[in-house]
């Protein structure tokens, strides 16, 4: 019998199992020492639970690939009970094991609720992931449910693999393009609020962020026409002038700019707020760049006494990184201003004081940004900063549409709410096409439709790896059938299904002795649950869960269709078929909580 006392390594327990007899029997067989045996997944197409790599040992061992992997198989059969057989292919020894070894590991698992999670160590550094950090002057847009997304995710998984995570985000709420929305609702709000329009707030401000762009160009055009040329009338059209004047103001602290700022900002997080509430993620903190963006000035100082930084000539701070492949990076202008550089170095700084258990953040922001965070991580270091070492860019591609790319400035992005509320409709339509639907209450419909509606829009975003680009398309989303979130949400379903008309006992260990192939290889695919988390999060990638999930369920598909369940004769095989469908239903809800994917229980 096999103790399971570690789960994250059960992954790696046939090869611990096995390496010390192959090594004994090489020496038997061969008269030769070897100090590791290399081991590979076996491929799908031959009989195998684990394949030994023969090629290795032909630098010590003279003689044919199959013939010294068939007495190295041979021995393994006479001297390990776990192996029941084995064959050779071109080099490769692909061992078979005994169904006692992945029925002892089914019944150690079945009943943990948490299986493949690793528990928190509170003695271990803390990651902080930072994503959304959108602008006050637009509201979320298709490219923020990307970065929402990823963020959240990986926090999840992060968690999951055993450490204790912060989730926050760092809002841009100044600058040039907040004073704009501002101008453009003075000028043009008469007077309106998130109350007397019936809009979000953040939609509201959005909007004049637009009729800004759209005044703005109109003055340009006149300009023009009256013989300027295009750098001048863009520079010398009255309401950038007026925006830029108010955005002084804002520095210079007039009151009734900050007033303005303050009322609108509010009216902008109670919107985002809610979208968030609605895309189902959350934050423990938050950062503002109107009080950071003063952070790391004084890091500046430091660094010049250290001899990082360099001071030219006209007053400005320098850091020269081209020994390290990069350029010269300003940190602080001749005026004595910070750059965006010196605030994020300021405000990386301020989170390790804020939670000192912090030893390394994750920074959710697209690929366009993926030169900022080298720079960024190497001042970090070269100041000095441990965690710094432990500092890691979720660079992820665009989100583009059939239509092509999304333009904030003309109004032409498409916004979060409105993306959920069409994928809530398009998922409503096609259940309905269906007509699975007897017996539901509207309620429990309209919670379906947005159960299925969020799961595909969330599925199709994140199965993709994050550094490659998005074409999204919402009707192939919600497709029932292929590697989509509505397929895996109905197995889901269907499994739930199996068990409310499971009317035995099911608890109990089964007896089953022998496995049936599909039986085996599910729980061979269960059993990798573990060591995807791991890697999921060592590579920050959600996509490694979402086809993890997808080849789980194809498995149990194949299942499905190949044995019987519920009708099957022989009770011992019919309680444990239904037990390995409930783990993995237990498995499929697992991993699309860290993706923040519902399933539901009928559909």
């Amino acid at each position: 019998m096999f103790i399971f006392a570690n789960l994250r390594e059960i992954t790696m327990k046939l090869s611990q199992i096995l390496t010390l007899p192959i090594q004994k029997g090489v020496q038997q067989l061969f008269d030769v020492s070897i100090d590791k045996v290399e081991f590979q997944i076996t491929r799908k197409e031959f009989e195998g639970d684990i394949t030994m790599v023969i090629f290795p040992l032909l630098k010590v061992i003279k003689g044919n690939p199959t013939e010294i992997g068939t007495k190295i198989g041979k021995y393994l059969i006479e001297n390990v009970d776990v192996v029941i057989g084995f064959n050779v292919v071109s080099g490769f020894l692909n061992i078979v094991v005994s169904d006692d070894f992945y029925l002892t590991f089914f019944n150690d698992i079945k009943d943990n609720p948490t299986f493949g999670f690793i528990e928190i160590d509170s003695k271990s550094k803390a990651v902080m992931v930072e994503y959304s950090s959108p602008n006050t002057n637009k509201p979320l847009h298709l490219g923020h449910v990307r970065n929402n997304l990823l963020g959240y995710s990986v926090a999840e998984i992060i968690k999951a693999s055993g450490k204790k995570v912060y989730k926050t985000q760092i809002i841009n709420d100044r600058g040039i393009h907040i004073c704009k929305s501002m101008l453009a609702w003075q000028k043009f709000g008469n007077g309106q609020t998130p109350e007397n329009s019936n809009l979000k707030g953040d939609k509201l401000v959005g909007n004049f962020y637009v009729k800004f762009d759209q005044e703005y160009k109109a003055q340009i055009a006149l300009l023009l026409e009256q013989g300027k040329t295009e750098d001048e009338a863009k520079k010398q059209a009255p309401i950038i002038i007026e925006a830029q004047q108010m955005l002084l103001d804002w520095e210079a602290g007039k009151p009734e700019v900050i007033q303005l700022w303050k009322t609108m900002n509010q009216w902008v997080y109670d919107g985002f707020a809610q979208t968030y509430k609605n895309l189902g993620v959350d934050f423990d903190s938050y950062y503002y760049e109107s009080n950071t963006y003063l952070l790391g000035k004084e890091v500046v100082q430091f660094g010049l006494e250290k001899g990082i930084f360099e001071k030219d000539v006209d007053g400005s701070v320098w850091i020269d990184l081209t020994p390290d492949g990069l350029d010269r990076k300003i940190v602080l202008r001749s005026d004595g201003t910070a750059v965006y550089m010196t605030q994020d170095i300021g405000t990386a700084i301020q989170r390790v004081k804020d939670f000192p258990d912090v030893g390394g953040m994750v920074y959710t922001v697209g690929n366009e940004q993926d030169y900022h965070f080298k720079v960024l991580f190497l001042i970090l270091k070269k100041l000095g900063f441990d965690w710094a070492e432990s500092l890691y860019h979720l660079s992820y591609g665009m989100v583009e549409l059939p239509s092509g790319k999304m333009k904030s400035r003309e109004g032409t992005v498409v916004d979060a709410d409105d993306l959920m509320n069409e994928m809530t409709a398009t998922a409503a339509k096609i259940s309905t096409e269906l007509g699975k639907l007897d017996g539901y209450s509207e309620d429990e419909k309209a919670s379906l439709f947005k159960t299925i509606g969020l799961g595909a829009l969330k599925y199709y975003v994140l199965k993709v790896d994050p550094k490659k680009q998005i074409l999204f398309n919402p009707e192939e989303s919600v497709d029932f059938a292929g590697n989509t979130g509505p397929f895996i949400q109905y197995t889901y379903a269907r499994i739930q299904s199996i068990l409310r008309k499971a009317d035995f006992d099911f608890v109990t260990p089964s007896a089953v002795e022998v496995l049936h192939p599909k039986e085996k290889e599910l729980v061979k695919q269960i059993e990798l649950y573990p060591e995807v988390i791991q890697n999921a999060a060592t590579n920050h990638s959600p996509a490694l869960i979402a086809n993890y999930t997808y080849e789980l369920v194809k498995e149990y598909n194949s299942f499905y269709q190949s044995v019987s369940i519920l009708g099957e004769e022989d009770v011992t095989k019919k309680v444990f078929r239904v037990q390995l469908s409930k783990k993995v239903a237990e498995t499929i809800k697992s991993a699309f909580q860290l993706l923040g994917i519902e399933v539901p229980e009928r559909m």
